[in-house]
């Protein structure tokens, strides 16, 4: 059953991204003129170091997968669709999944990264600093140094007691910003 739901999740996304792909040019251009504003406001705790410029700015909407482990729901993985925050067409860019790694499904690119910091929020996941691990590519992902999660709403792991080895995916949603260094 884990399975299944898995490959309806991976499904769901490999459509949408197929989709937002072949709008070709569309896509290109919304991945080439992005923001350089992050748009919300960032907590002290996660603020980009000093020697860092902002190079995206992305919508996600995604769930985060929980499984039953012991009688608790632990977190298994994101998965999540990126767009470029200020097309109204939500035109997917990037996938987002466990590692946590962002692919760009304009380029190919990728972005493997560690959280360095959290922020909780009530009733939401935390919002977070995210430090590059290894990039790959030559596109937008390329040398990126620093992610946030930020304004995060959902994908909080039901409060409730599980059995077995249950899955559930619960929605969410959250601005992620990257940043390359200014050297």
């Amino acid at each position: 059953m884990k399975l299944a739901k898995r490959l309806v999740l991976t499904t769901a996304a490999l459509a949408a991204v197929t989709a937002g792909t072949l709008s070709g040019a569309a896509a290109d251009q919304a991945a080439d003129s992005q923001p350089v504003r992050v748009g919300v406001d960032v907590p002290d705790a996660l603020k980009v170091p000093d020697g860092n410029r902002l190079t995206g700015v992305f919508a996600a909407t995604g769930v985060q997968t929980y499984t039953c482990t012991d009688g608790a729901w632990k977190l298994l993985e994101p998965a999540a669709t990126l767009s470029v925050k200020s097309d109204r067409h939500h035109r997917p860019v990037a996938l987002h999944s466990r590692g946590p790694v962002w692919v760009s499904t304009v380029d190919g690119s990728a972005v493997n990264a560690a959280a360095v910091a959290t922020s909780p929020k009530t009733g939401t996941i935390p919002e977070l600093l995210l430090k590059s691990t290894a990039t790959r590519g030559t596109g937008v992902f390329a040398d990126v140094s620093y992610i946030q999660r930020l304004a995060t709403d959902g994908g909080v792991a039901p409060a409730t007691a599980c059995t077995g080895t249950e899955q559930i995916g619960v929605p969410y949603s959250a601005t992620y910003t990257f940043w390359k260094p200014t050297a």
